[in-house]
């Protein structure tokens, strides 16, 4: 098999396609025929600062294609379905940057029938780390009606954590405001259902965020605390929840003890990596639910622009993301 690695700690040049031998699964293990996978900006900071975390890394925490093969004890996967990965990488060499990748079943979710390879390599990352946020306040599930009569507020609507956490909240009846910094970018933030669409370079985000929800939004999903927590300490309800998951704009959060602590605030950390596994299992299930429901999409008409790469070319698209290329950033490991 095809496989694009990398051995050493360094820029996108470090990586280099390979041939190696087709893995095999063992117990509670399957094979995917990786058609699609995703890149995350995960991908490119784990190479760039962390380095390798065995002998040599195949990145790629997301993908989608085909079981084809299933180790003992698999009895809910067969040979042949369509599947999304999420941690494909995660605690192991070979993620989803090959063309053949052994994953731990339970990481491993039938993709619902229509849904393209292009969709499921959308989802991992961004959409359960939305999920994670949206669940993080007062619903621990996400089904239709489960946010109905709540505001939620979405900074940064046209990234792909954005777009799916606001996808996903209106599935689940929300009304959703969300922050962009460019006519171009509330367009995309409007095509992935937001109702409110504030750019807070040229608007005042607690005027209009007020004016929209005067008693204070739910929830707050939140990529730039450091440069938006008094924001967010503005405009959200008492007993509310900002929950984070990304440290856009600084690494630092200064945070007034008396205003946060008069609101009953919760702050909520989201960090993939670490979520629990029953967490995780109710995410990939929901995130399922509403692919299936044609409630999360990608695409221009959905506010996600695609940008496709083949696999000989992962470094440029690992060099799109960091690049901050708006959309989602695909690369076509073999043929669908």
């Amino acid at each position: 098999m095809r496989a694009v690695v990398y051995t050493e700690t360094g820029p996108s040049s470090v990586l280099r396609l390979v041939e190696r031998d087709a893995p095999e699964p063992g117990p509670g293990e399957v094979r995917v025929r990786v058609v699609t996978a995703g890149v995350n900006p995960t991908d490119w900071k784990f190479r760039a600062v962390m380095g390798p975390t065995h002998d040599e890394v195949a990145p790629g925490q997301d993908g989608a294609g085909i079981v084809d093969a299933v180790g003992e004890g698999v009895d809910h996967l067969a040979v042949g379905d369509r599947v999304w990965l999420y941690l494909a990488q995660h605690e192991k060499g070979i993620g989803a940057a090959a063309e053949l990748t052994v994953q731990a079943a339970d990481r491993v979710v039938p993709l619902p029938d229509g849904a393209s390879f292009d969709l499921g390599a959308s989802l991992g990352v961004p959409a359960v780390t939305a999920h994670r946020a949206l669940t993080s306040g007062d619903v621990t599930r996400l089904a239709p009606g489960a946010l109905a009569g709540t505001t939620v507020l979405v900074a940064g609507g046209a990234g792909a954590v954005g777009n799916a956490a606001i996808q996903l909240a209106v599935w689940a009846g929300a009304t959703v405001v969300t922050t962009v910094s460019s006519p171009a970018k509330a367009a995309l933030a409007r095509a992935a259902g937001a109702q409110h669409v504030v750019d807070y370079r040229t608007e005042d985000v607690v005027a209009a965020v007020r004016e929209i929800a005067p008693d204070g939004v739910d929830l707050v999903v939140e990529v730039a605390p450091a440069t938006n927590i008094s924001i967010d300490l503005a405009v959200v309800r008492n007993h509310g929840t900002v929950a984070y998951y990304a440290n856009d704009g600084g690494d630092e959060v200064t945070l007034p003890v008396r205003q946060a602590f008069a609101k009953n605030l919760r702050l909520q950390g989201v960090f993939l990596y670490q979520v629990a596994p029953p967490l995780l299992r109710a995410a990939a299930e929901d995130v399922t639910a509403a692919v299936a429901a044609g409630a999360l999409r990608v695409g221009d008409d959905a506010g996600l622009p695609l940008h496709h790469f083949p696999l000989a070319e992962l470094a440029a698209a690992h060099d799109a993301v960091e690049g901050g290329t708006v959309g989602k950033v695909l690369v076509q490991v073999t043929e669908a």
